[in-house]
């Protein structure tokens, strides 16, 4: 009976605790609580309130159905982009304020009540709050966690296969300037989308310009060998340029043949001989 009062008691107050709870935070923080948008501001208003409205219904559930309560939110909160872009800490800080908010609400409530609720009872009521708190917080955490590193490996992905990009200098001439480290997966990637544009393009001749690409190791000299043998395959001649002495020497050492390959000492030098050939 007295967890239908609590129920009654704080449900009652959800605007409130939310209004509280914005008007206390920390608005110099960086991310989604320092904003000065109106929309983002109700939209963490509303995230809150929804918070509110799940957690005073534990007051009528077991203890089992506490956390069950919150799955949707956490899932929802922990993939929001706001929230991502918020540090971990200052998320959890929050969850921590709340956590007071009732640890206050209830003693007042308990306080009001005093001669009904005994102080094993209040203590249960405390106990309950700062267990599903605790419960909350570490599936946040753990879900937080799992959508950045999701979020990460899209980003990667993305950029690597940005990293190839066939650039067009006329209508069958085509530069693939290819920039920092290069690892196996990148080097694959490159391979399959340099061919697909080329091919796509109808390229005739390709300039690989390697200038910006400080060391390659065994696997990757292999692979660019193995896109200029492909890109051979489907008609398109290919010019090397910017070969570092670093890249010579494991180019050398894993004995890949040069003669059927024409290379520059620059980019600009291959470019102004094909310019000379056309002219």
């Amino acid at each position: 009976m007295k967890n239908e009062m609590l129920y009654k008691y704080l449900s009652e107050r959800t605007s409130f605790l939310t209004e509280q709870w914005y008007e206390n935070l920390d608005k110099t923080k960086g991310g989604i609580y320092g904003s000065k948008n109106p929309e983002v501001i109700q939209q963490v208003k509303r995230q809150n309130n929804e918070f509110h409205m799940r957690f005073c219904s534990i007051f009528n559930n077991g203890d089992e159905e506490n956390l069950k309560e919150f799955q949707d939110w956490i899932y929802l909160i922990a993939q929001d982009e706001g929230h991502l872009n918020t540090p971990l800490s200052d998320i959890l800080e929050e969850f921590f304020a709340t956590e007071k908010q009732y640890i206050e609400l209830i003693t007042e409530f308990a306080t009001e009540r005093q001669d009904t609720i005994s102080l094993a009872e209040f203590g249960e009521l405390i106990y309950t709050v700062t267990n599903t708190i605790n419960d909350i917080v570490l599936e946040f955490s753990r879900q937080n966690t799992l959508a950045a590193e999701q979020r990460l490996t899209a980003q990667q992905e993305l950029i690597t296969e940005m990293s190839a990009p066939v650039i067009l200098l006329g209508e069958t001439v085509g530069l693939l300037p290819l920039i920092g480290e290069i690892t196996t997966h990148r080097a694959q990637v490159i391979f399959e989308k340099t061919l697909e544009q080329s091919a796509g393009n109808k390229i005739e001749t390709l300039f690989i310009d390697l200038s910006g690409v400080p060391i390659i190791d065994t696997m990757v000299a292999h692979q660019i060998f193995q896109l200029i043998k492909g890109l051979k395959l489907i008609g398109v001649s290919t010019a090397l340029s910017g070969i570092s002495p670093n890249i010579a020497q494991t180019a050398i050492q894993l004995g890949l043949d040069f003669s059927d390959i024409k290379v520059f000492n620059t980019l600009t030098q291959a470019i102004d001989l094909q310019a000379a050939k056309i002219s």
